[in-house]
């Protein structure tokens, strides 16, 4: 029975036309994203009610849970990725190795999170770039994001490995229930209760911890190839550190992200609570809009790393192009159409004139990076996807790292606020112009792998 499954994803995964394959799998993984984003804006909502300060410190906590994710992501990728390609092989064992592994590895990084933020909940909130009239709001909310850190930390490896596996949709349905509990938290706890940023908090940590018994219960009820059973958790220490490797560009991405939100909430605060306030809403609704290219994006992932373990190349060229036109087309649209209100949309959050006007020049600037951002996302996902680790790593630090950080200090500097308003565009066109020799470099050489294919 279970040969007979595996038998039928192999031949699901390597036979399925690929643009078929990549919207199937990619639909599940935008919806997810989208609902995900969804109730992070739905915080942001919520709490910015409570005035401008408070709306501040959802952008300091955005950068906590990015802190989280940077582990969860890093364990998630780096074992799918290997397990999608050892599925590819037919090697069922060792995905179960490194599914087991990752997760287990991940819950350990949520706890160390967990002790040292609780440890340290002053300075962490100050390093995340809170000004003193933010910090009160920030640590109450910080508190029970942190006790949530072991839960969402193995969620996004158990999201990961069943999107990684072409199953898409179950890893759709734990992420989304958990969404849907965490806005309706939010109504019941702050609106009808009257508990103000705990009641946000409370929500976001009730509503991570169902997801996360929702994703497990898809692993422990056999629905997936790979099994997490604590006899399959490797000794070996090469085992965890191919895992890290693999991931490492996750980790830079969501890492840097995270630095990236405190400098930007550094700079932004020279300007007053009501700068941070407005980079805080207009980074919510980028990221939203971002994370349908980033759900298509990941759609093709297990396309790439199961066909590229199959020696089907071809189909990762197919799948590469087909994702990055998709992506200039949605974003693209979605730029266009927010380029008519972007007052509108800074206002829903927070009806404050200063916060509006900073945040309305911020967002009209950031839809322009929109077109852009496509082809960076495919190309690191790409090289991560097939275990080219260096590559992927380096693509996926020039995004929120090393070209955001030099660019916002030097041109808040030079520019004030404008500087800080324009930072992540120049960044994002800059990465854009990046990875373009590094796709047609490596479309070169899968071409060469199929003419050797075919020789053979």
């Amino acid at each position: 029975m279970q040969s007979e499954q595996e038998n039928a994803q192999y031949i699901k995964m390597t036979e399925t036309p690929v643009p078929k394959l990549v919207i199937m799998l990619g639909i599940p993984t935008t919806i997810s994203m989208l609902v995900t984003n969804l109730y992070n804006m739905a915080d942001t909502y919520f709490v910015s009610q409570l005035g401008t300060s408070a709306s501040g410190a959802v952008g300091i906590v955005f950068g906590l849970m990015a802190i989280i994710q940077a582990f969860g992501f890093m364990f998630g990728h780096g074992a799918g990725s290997i397990i999608s390609r050892r599925l590819g092989a037919r090697d069922v064992e060792s995905a179960s190795r490194f599914a087991s592994t990752a997760f287990v590895s991940a819950i350990v990084a949520g706890f160390a999170v967990l002790a040292l933020g609780l440890a340290f909940t002053d300075p962490l909130a100050r390093l995340l770039g809170s000004t003193d009239t933010i910090l009160p709001y920030a640590k109450t909310y910080m508190r029970f994001i942190l006790l949530a850190a072991p839960f969402m930390a193995s969620s996004c490896v158990l999201n990961n490995i069943l999107r990684y596996e072409g199953r898409a949709a179950l890893a759709m349905v734990g992420l989304t229930t958990g969404a849907i509990l965490n806005i309706f938290g939010d109504w019941l706890l702050m609106n009808r209760l009257q508990m103000g940023v705990e009641g946000a908090g409370i929500s976001t940590a009730v509503s991570q911890t169902i997801s996360f018994l929702i994703l497990l219960f898809m692993f422990l009820s056999g629905r997936t190839e790979s099994k997490l059973t604590l006899r399959c958790v490797s000794r070996d220490l090469g085992d965890v550190l191919l895992i890290c490797r693999t991931g490492l560009p996750s980790l830079m991405r969501q890492g840097l992200s995270s630095i990236s939100t405190m400098v930007l909430n550094g700079q932004a605060g020279v300007y007053g609570d009501a700068a941070v306030a407005a980079m805080s809403i207009v980074n919510r609704i980028c990221f939203f809009v971002f994370s349908v290219g980033l759900g298509i994006g990941q759609g093709f992932q297990p396309v790439s790393a199961f066909n590229y373990g199959a020696g089907k190349y071809d189909r990762v060229r197919k799948g590469f192009f087909f994702t990055w036109i998709t992506g200039e087309i949605l974003l693209g649209s979605i730029a266009v159409v927010g380029m008519f209100f972007p007052a509108e949309l800074v206002a829903f959050f927070r009806d404050d004139p200063e916060v509006i006007a900073i945040g309305r020049a911020a967002l009209s600037v950031q839809l322009v990076a929109l077109f852009f951002q496509p082809l960076s996302v495919c190309a690191n996902m790409l090289f991560q996807s097939i275990g080219k680790n260096g590559k992927a790593t380096f693509l996926s630090m020039l995004r929120s790292g090393l070209y955001f950080i030099p660019t916002i200090i030097l041109l808040s500097h030079t520019m004030g606020l404008t500087g800080v308003e324009i930072s992540q565009t120049v960044a994002d066109v800059l990465a854009f112009f990046t990875a373009v020799p590094f796709v047609v470099t490596f479309m070169r050489e899968l071409k060469q792998l199929e003419a050797a294919d075919e020789h053979h």
